[in-house]
């Protein structure tokens, strides 16, 4: 007979206070690092714990800001300011994007830089010109950016070649220009665009630090590397060296803690690591733990089916199968969860899953199962934590989530998380400085996390070689 499910109460983890989403411009307090240092500064904006990447054959070899000389350049940087905008006020909702770039622009205050970046796509209600990121960016800078409202044509290249060493330009939204929604196939057709065509003569390099569109193709974002010596931004660098070793060199015994609500993404995450023997255990929780309990002829409920189901179409059919493969093939490297909480009546109650299925909505996983995870998290080299434990919004089920994030913190294995919501939460809980990486991608984090192409990091990889043969001809390389 199994142990009766444990109660809050005798949990120690459940005081910990619920998280409340802080502004942007509010005060991080001091709080210890991974290394046991003290780090004041915000944690959305100060640099990671420096990773150390040990080269495999399939991590990028690209060049870096500390590779090169930066004193006096021309500069053309491309980032990704697409920020999220309020559908009525359209005020941003959040400018982390913006302070994101900081420490890369610091670094580069000795020479002029250029900012091409976008917001949003053309019919969309958010698709703006980017002033306001420019405003914005001048009062997070503590100096003037000037704002163009042009991308590629004369105005844009007469403000470019009027600049002097430490001026900031940014240009406007580069999908006003048509080629940047049109180009997205080979880097020729691109690199005839009027993009690269009227811009590039007007550079010494080209930094991109566009991480969170490192999964996309344009001549913003791929054209210029053979036109210009090319080089990996510091937010670039470190999002490639933290999630390179996730997906191709993890410290032994490697956790993969997989949740949210699109089953289809993580699974595609666990097939990845799964396929190439790199993960010891991975761990499913949340709706994608859900999806995995009916994959294994668990019955959770009609409702609670239908809205794992509905996360994932028109998929359905395609994600069983890669569920029903990961069982089939890895079940010893999979945890499922042994019990769950539901909502009853506005509250949380226990629910192992003898007693499923069950008509209330599931939206957190049990302590059985949470206690289950701590010491494989506690004796882990590397954790890599993407997507929510549970329905975190709501007060009463977001214990799930917080005592992952607790495993985590407190863990002193490598721990990678893997953007998006987790992300978000990790930021909102003032924990940012206490992981080893927190991944700003949404998209191109989890396509990187899968296997997926990465046109961006592909691009610069591609130009390694002749980047560093022309830096290298220049003086330009440390």
């Amino acid at each position: 007979m199994r142990n009766p499910l444990p109660t809050i109460s005798q949990f120690r983890y459940w005081n910990a206070p619920i998280f409340t989403f802080r502004p942007a411009h509010s005060e991080v307090h001091a709080s210890p690092s991974k290394s046991g240092c003290i780090d004041s500064s915000d944690a959305s904006i100060s640099p990671h714990s420096q990773i150390q990447v040990t080269r495999g054959p399939h991590v990028p070899k690209v060049l870096g800001l500390d590779d090169i000389k930066l004193d006096g350049l021309k500069i053309l940087y491309r980032a990704d300011l697409n920020l999220p905008v309020h559908p009525s006020t359209k005020e941003f909702l959040d400018d982390k994007r913006i302070r994101s770039i900081i420490p890369t622009l610091q670094k580069l205050e000795s020479s002029s830089v250029t900012i091409l970046a976008h917001q949003s796509r053309p019919g969309r209600f958010d698709f703006t010109n980017l002033q306001r990121h420019a405003n914005r960016l001048s009062q997070l800078l503590g100096r003037p950016v000037d704002f163009v409202p042009d991308v590629c044509g004369p105005s844009a290249t007469a403000a470019i070649d009027s600049m002097q060493p430490g001026d900031v330009l940014m240009l406007d939204n580069v999908r006003l220009h048509p080629d940047e929604n049109l180009l997205k196939g080979e880097i020729e057709e691109q690199e005839s665009s009027d993009i690269i065509q009227n811009l590039e003569s007007h550079f010494d390099i080209f930094v991109n630090d566009a991480f969170g569109a490192a999964h996309r193709s344009s001549p913003s974002l791929t054209g210029f590397t053979r036109k210009l010596p090319s080089v990996a931004g510091g937010l670039m660098k470190r999002e490639i060296d933290a999630l390179s070793i996730a997906v191709e060199n993890p410290p032994r015994p490697y956790v993969a803690l997989l949740g949210g609500a699109k089953a289809d993404d993580s699974l595609r995450v666990a097939i990845n690591l799964l396929e190439r023997n790199i993960v010891d255990t991975v761990a499913f929780l949340g709706v994608v733990g859900n999806f995995m309990l009916m994959a294994d002829g668990i019955d959770i409920g009609k409702s609670n089916a239908d809205f794992a189901k509905s996360q994932v179409e028109p998929f359905v059919d395609e994600t069983s199968k890669m569920a029903k493969n990961i069982l089939s093939n890895y079940r010893e490297k999979v945890i499922l969860p042994e019990d769950l909480a539901i909502e009853l009546n506005g509250s949380r109650e226990p629910l192992s899953i003898q007693q499923l299925p069950t008509p209330h909505p599931i939206y957190d996983v049990g302590l059985s199962t949470l206690m289950g995870l701590r010491p494989i998290v506690m004796g882990a080299s590397c954790v890599l934590w993407n997507g929510p434990a549970s329905y975190f919004e709501k007060q009463n089920f977001a214990f799930g989530t917080i005592e992952v994030l607790n495993m985590c913190i407190e863990t002193d294995a490598t721990t990678i998380i893997g953007g998006g919501h987790t992300s978000a939460l990790v930021e909102a809980r003032g924990a940012a400085n206490r992981v080893t990486h927190n991944s700003s991608g949404g998209g191109a984090t989890l396509t990187m996390l899968s296997g997926g192409r990465m046109p961006v990091i592909e691009a610069l990889e591609r130009s390694f070689e002749a980047s560093q043969s022309i830096l290298g001809e220049r003086g330009l390389l440390v």
